[in-house]
């Protein structure tokens, strides 16, 4: 078996360009890191191009038996743990990361679901994970997101999203105005979070509706809002006046599941 040991290799200089999102968008892949998402994406019938293992984590008993059965049905190759640290995005790597091809070829809206989710300008890589990781644990499978927002194939929202990123279709729209009268022409209600409102998410029945959440310091876009049919906002009791876009993404999405299970 051959070891990478050297960061000129033209292997290693191709992965470690896509830490940046050019390349990202460029080859249309990405890295995920780590055991747990490396198991998600191979559970999850991921496009895995490529495995890169650490040689030494391989050597130290890091990677159980059947998870090296199922790495070795792809192409995997070996890097010494010099060279692994170079590749990382991690303080304390596992050894092992791969990279995934991303799903392009998924453009148009499934208008099978009962609420579709739609980030406007949300640019916190924290924030993007953990939607995405909300989304998919109240079950639905689809996010449109503005071309103006954060990428989701960066490494910390990949890795935020525990692996949601692989369940969870991503939309990205050139322009959210023209998609929001898209969703319209279907029936749906639009829902858009807004501060300057009397109407509490509570009074809202969530069934054919999109709700929009804005960017965390200037909220929901003007030409976003004007295209609303309702705004909507968190009751608050305290004197906070808003909250992380991330908590309001799951409060709204808990009160969706709330009505549907009553």
């Amino acid at each position: 078996m051959q070891v990478i040991s050297s960061k000129d290799n033209e292997l290693v200089k191709q992965i470690r360009k896509l830490k940046d999102k050019k390349y990202r968008d460029l080859n249309g892949e990405f890295i995920i890191e780590g055991i747990k998402l490396l198991k998600e994406a191979i559970q999850e019938k991921a496009k895995i191009k490529t495995i890169v293992v650490c040689d030494d984590c391989e050597k130290n008993g890091t990677l159980d038996k059947k998870l090296l059965y199922e790495m070795a049905k792809f192409n995997c190759i070996y890097v010494t743990e010099k060279v692994f640290n170079i590749l990382t995005d991690v303080s304390n790597p596992q050894g092992v990361l791969a990279v995934i091809e991303k799903n392009n070829d998924i453009k148009e809206i499934d208008w099978n679901d009962d609420l579709i989710l739609i980030l406007d300008n949300i640019q916190d890589p924290g924030n993007l994970g953990t939607i995405l990781r909300t989304l998919d644990s109240v079950n639905l499978k689809q996010i449109i997101i503005s071309k103006g927002s954060g990428d989701v194939y960066n490494p910390k929202v990949v890795r935020s999203t525990m692996g949601a990123i692989f369940r969870v279709k991503v939309l990205e729209s050139d322009n959210l105005v023209g998609t929001i009268k898209e969703i319209k022409k279907h029936k749906f209600l639009v829902f858009a979070t807004d501060l300057n409102t009397d109407s509490s998410i509570y009074d809202e029945k969530y069934k054919k509706c999109a709700i929009v959440i804005g960017n965390e310091a200037n909220g929901v876009s003007k030409e976003v809002l004007d295209l609303a049919d309702k705004k909507i906002k968190i009751p608050m009791l305290g004197k906070t006046e808003s909250l992380n876009a991330s908590v309001a993404t799951g409060i709204i999405l808990y009160e969706y599941v709330r009505q549907k299970i009553k």
